[in-house]
């Protein structure tokens, strides 16, 4: 039976929205300007809060400078400082009731699905602890050039400017913040403007645990003010997670002082279904994944390649199955697919709609808004088929629910096709044969490849090849970009490492 999404919908108990966390207090803006936040599924005001300026950013950057330079932070062995990242996983665990409201009614994404994504960051703030006593930040080697002992030092990077998207917020600040912490660093913490309240709500969590000052900094801000903390020199290291565009203007400005970055940028991502592929299996999977998020993730497999003897088959199965999907409020338990993030971005994905009509690809189901829904930032489920890989829908990430299906002529065209792109975050390999989808998965340029599925795995490495990012997040890859690795060569053996 449907909840009445009226019920679903309770308040959420977010202190000093119109203040940053700065230097372990909340700090009054340095303007009166703010930013409203609308519920994707009823247009209806959410959020209102502070809009950081210049100043405020470098406010910021001071405060997590002073904190690694003279504060107790990087001074703490790896062991203190995970008792407070556990404290913050487990502050998060009692305030997920919240966490799983802000998330639909910032982003769109089902209210069902929040409850059980966000069941697992805690583990991720766990998980970042648990390196105090396992990960080798001295590790013993033997010299080659000369003295006694040699180790290897991984001390922490410095300064980090954490900037997350408004599309998985609570995962993008675990998987930074976290690392970034255990490491020993300090951080900014920078809000995108459509999905500030998760971050609102972990600088809560940071005070109630007594988090140094200065430690974690939390600031909402847009571009210019974020291009601002990008090019402060306090910043030693930019941890960024959005668009390739705003990726490449932030590695171009680390570049020019030869700072650290880490970029998880944006995707078309291939999946290239075999011959001997089960239409009706990867049909449900493809269409059922892109229901996530209405298709918002950067890893969504919107490019199906396929043997143009099998496309018409993909194409229809593909057609009656996305088309099924139940589009509607996030809260509403009948939905399968909740709207857009905002109009401007539905507004985005029905011009890309039309761009494929206009260059000729056959639009086998959608394309336009939902009969039944008159308000809310909605898109039907929409497939093309016949889709020029050349073309704008399947070169361009469009960030909705829009699948092209691209016909070639055999499985060393499909691959080519699958990496004829500028991106290479992820792609899947449809197959009953494993060997076949190992050699096949070994041949795409992209940073994770699945089987028979759309994957993502941040416990094990998450990033992308090419223009799709610089570096990796998650598992302990994800902490190795927070961390300076020292040599050092001794003329005798440490206490510590006689054994």
């Amino acid at each position: 039976m449907s909840i009445t999404t009226e019920t679903a919908r309770t308040d959420v108990d977010l202190k000093n929205l119109d203040r940053f966390y700065i230097g372990g207090e909340w700090v009054k803006p340095s303007t009166t300007a703010t930013f409203d936040v609308h519920d994707p599924s009823t247009e209806e005001l959410f959020l209102t809060v502070a809009e950081a300026q210049e100043a405020d950013v470098a406010r910021a950057a001071a405060a997590a400078r002073a904190a690694f330079d003279d504060g107790p932070w990087p001074r703490m062995t790896h062991a203190e400082r995970a008792g407070y990242l556990r404290a913050i996983g487990e502050g998060f665990r009692k305030r997920l009731g919240e966490a799983s409201q802000i998330w639909p009614r910032e982003s769109g994404v089902l209210y069902s699905l929040a409850q059980s994504e966000l069941a697992g960051i805690p583990d991720v703030w766990d998980f970042y602890a648990d390196q105090a006593e396992s990960f080798p930040f001295e590790e013993p080697m033997a010299p080659t050039a000369g003295g006694s002992f040699g180790m290897l030092v991984r001390e922490p990077v410095g300064v980090v400017a954490a900037i997350i998207p408004w599309n998985g917020p609570s995962a993008q600040i675990a998987f930074k913040v976290a690392p970034a912490l255990i490491a020993g660093c300090t951080v900014v913490l920078k809000a995108a403007p459509d999905g500030p309240g998760v971050a609102y709500l972990v600088a809560e969590i940071a005070e109630s645990v007594g988090l140094p000052p200065g430690v974690l900094n939390v600031v909402t801000a847009d571009r210019e003010a974020s291009e601002a903390l990008v090019r402060d020199p306090r910043i030693d290291k930019v941890s960024f997670t959005g668009s390739t565009a705003a990726g490449r203007k932030i590695a171009s400005i680390m570049g020019d002082r030869i700072g650290r970055y880490t970029l998880e940028l944006g995707g078309k991502s291939a999946a290239v279904v075999l011959d001997d592929a089960d239409i009706a299996s990867a049909s449900a999977e493809l269409s059922g994944s892109e229901c996530f998020l209405s298709g918002q993730v950067c890893a969504s497999l919107t490019r199906i390649v396929v043997s143009r003897k099998r496309h018409d088959e993909l194409l229809e199965s593909l057609a009656s199955t996305f088309a099924q999907v139940r589009v509607g409020d996030a809260f509403d338990t009948q939905s399968q697919m909740g709207p857009l993030v905002a109009q401007r971005q539905r507004e985005r994905v029905l011009d890309y709609i039309a761009r494929g009509k206009a260059d000729g690809a056959t639009l086998a189901t959608g394309g336009g808004r939902p009969a039944d829904l008159d308000r809310g930032w909605f898109v039907e489920p929409t497939v093309f088929g016949n889709v020029d890989n050349a073309s704008a829908i399947a070169q361009d990430e469009i960030f909705g629910p829009v699948l092209c299906v691209i016909p070639v002529e055999d499985e060393a065209a499909a691959v080519r096709t699958a990496n004829d792109t500028i991106y290479g975050l992820n792609a899947s390999v449809f197959t009953e044969d494993v060997e076949k989808a190992r050699a096949v998965g070994r041949q795409l340029r992209s940073g994770t490849v699945g089987h028979n599925a759309f994957r993502m795995d941040f416990g094990m490495a998450f990033g992308g090849f090419k223009q799709s990012g610089v570096g990796r997040e998650g598992g302990r890859e994800g902490l190795l970009p927070y961390l300076e690795t020292k040599t050092m060569i001794l003329d005798a053996v440490p206490q510590d490492f006689q054994a």
